[in-house]
């Protein structure tokens, strides 16, 4: 497992991600989990900066999305 980043914000009804790296081992599908390895969402949409991406996650509709806010995430390698 790798961390994927932190949850900065919502928008438009996705999860919005500050990646931990350059972000070059998360791509569009990736399944996006909690630290309890409960699946969040998938990721949809990688950029900004490639230093430091953002990444857009589709949450699940039994996601709380606002809640996640602050929360790292994760997903298996």
């Amino acid at each position: 497992m790798y961390r994927v980043g932190s949850v900065v914000r919502t928008a438009q009804g996705l999860l919005v991600l500050r990646a931990e790296g350059e972000g070059d081992e998360t791509e569009i599908g990736t399944m996006v989990l909690d630290d309890s390895l409960e699946k969040v969402g998938r990721v949809v949409d990688v950029f900004g900066p490639v230093s430091r991406p953002y990444v857009a996650v589709t949450p699940n509709p039994s996601v709380h999305a606002p809640g996640l806010v602050g929360s790292t995430l994760y997903a298996r390698a």
